[in-house]
């Protein structure tokens, strides 16, 4: 069975689009059957290009990855989310109104790049940084046997990924 998971930020233009493509890519590089998503409580709309250049630069398609509002996730159609990470502190103290099911819920919080100081080459660098960090964290969410913990072992492992 499909494993959904969820990345929520405010504007769904940079961290949480770097989530999204960083597990996407993973996923299907590793053979695991997890679909990644993501969206924001005030989407921006668009994409930051430095978040796409990022994931680019790192062999990552991102001709799916688009600026959405979190209320695509509400309805009985919706897939059924396993897990929701905010990656924004400003999202992590949102009442999220995600549909069916009850996900287990984290929080693993970058700084903004797009705030890095410095001109361009400063911003781009930190979206490397923010996407190597993000993808990191990934890689230990797909290391887990996603389809055999109960959620309260998932909730404890996605926490326990946080504190590394």
């Amino acid at each position: 069975m499909t494993t959904h998971v969820l990345i929520l930020c405010t504007h769904n233009s940079a961290r949480s689009v770097l989530a999204e493509g960083m597990l996407g890519h993973w996923a299907r590089r590793l053979g695991c059957d997890v679909r990644a998503h993501s969206a924001g409580s005030a989407p921006s709309g668009r994409v930051n290009p430095l978040a796409l250049s990022a994931l680019e630069q790192a062999g990552v398609d991102t001709t799916w990855l688009y600026s959405k509002s979190w209320d695509a996730y509400t309805g009985d159609d919706a897939p059924r989310m396993r897990v929701v990470i905010t990656v924004c502190d400003a999202a992590a103290g949102e009442a999220c109104p995600i549909g069916p099911g009850h996900p287990v819920r984290v929080h693993w919080g970058y700084p903004d790049p797009s705030n890095a100081p410095g001109g361009d080459e400063a911003r781009a660098q930190a979206f490397e940084l923010t996407r190597q960090a993000i993808g990191y964290r990934m890689l230990q969410l797909l290391a887990l046997p996603l389809d055999t913990l109960s959620d309260d072992e998932l909730r404890r492992a996605v926490a326990a990924i946080a504190q590394a």
